[in-house]
């Protein structure tokens, strides 16, 4: 069925696995460019190519369903600033302030790390000789909620090739103000990261139930969102009906 999405986009959120990835995969197959949404890295290298390139023939089925892979172009969107707002308030609750406003950074970079090596090795090089392209990390929610933090710290901290930063207007204001840019950043501290995810652990703060929280809050964000157009075109229906 041909559903004419050639050169359309198309955002898929909750897109990391279930019906969304399910979606994702159909409309990268349909000819659509797909912005998917997903906050579990482990996730995140499957949504380029619609499917795993650790799974045995999934390059060759890319390239079988999609004909042309350079016209698939896709990020993967990860909360940033949020993520600190969590685990902080967990936190303070813990007692432990002192490893407040650090999380954040931590998983986007050990997510970037992710990156790198789904975006590597025979399979991925494969499809990169047919015209493929990577999907990108993009860093959603990078103005800084906490004012005790630097304003620009979710852009200074993860800046690195294949990136996208969402700043709203008033984070890209302050950094052309007072932004430093000091090479790939987001390379730096991987080690400092995973060991914060330890530490975490040890004072009684579960990673995994923070963005698992932000995840079911950010797809009901979604959803509400959704709603709420549905039912302004149902009334503008109702209204243009009744006229």
């Amino acid at each position: 069925m041909d559903l004419g999405l050639n050169d359309k986009v198309c955002v898929v959120t909750g897109s990391t696995g279930g019906i969304g990835l399910a979606v994702a995969r159909q409309l990268q197959a349909e000819g659509a460019q797909v912005v998917t949404s997903g906050r579990r890295p482990d996730g995140a290298g499957e949504l380029h190519v619609a499917g795993d390139l650790t799974q045995p023939g999934a390059p060759e089925r890319l390239v079988a369903a999609a004909g042309d892979p350079s016209k698939v172009v896709s990020v993967a969107s990860f909360f940033v600033s949020r993520v600190d707002t969590e685990a902080d308030k967990r936190l303070a609750a813990a007692g432990h302030e002192e490893l407040q406003g650090k999380l954040a950074i931590a998983n986007a970079k050990l997510a970037y790390q992710y990156f790198l090596g789904a975006f590597s090795g025979p399979r991925w090089e494969y499809l990169e000789g047919k015209g493929a392209n990577k999907q990108r990390c993009l860093w959603a929610s990078t103005s800084t909620k906490n004012p005790a933090y630097r304003d620009v710290i979710y852009v200074e901290e993860l800046i690195g090739p294949d990136t996208v930063n969402t700043m709203p207007l008033e984070t890209i204001r302050a950094f052309q103000d007072h932004g430093e840019v000091r090479g790939d950043t987001v390379l730096k501290g991987v080690k400092k990261a995973n060991e914060l995810l330890a530490r975490l652990a040890e004072v009684g703060v579960d990673y995994d139930d923070v963005t698992a929280t932000l995840e079911a809050e950010g797809v009901q964000k979604f959803a509400d969102s959704f709603d709420q157009i549905v039912e302004s075109i149902h009334a503008k229906r109702s209204s243009l009906a009744a006229a």
